[in-house]
């Protein structure tokens, strides 16, 4: 079995504010790359947001 290798991050305008996740999933050769975001939002909640996303796909 392959390992998958996964980065993420979040950030914020301001804290609370607009803010946005990213994250990118590298199986062997493959990538995929998701985010999303929030119009008023933490930091915080945007760096859970993605590490939740990604662990369910």
């Amino acid at each position: 079995m392959k390992d998958v290798t996964i980065y993420t991050d979040g950030a914020c305008k301001k804290n609370p504010g607009p803010g946005g996740w990213g994250c990118i999933m590298i199986y062997g050769e493959h990538e995929k790359t998701l985010c999303g975001g929030d119009l008023e939002t933490t930091n915080n909640r945007m760096e859970l947001q993605a590490a939740l996303f990604v662990l369910e796909k």
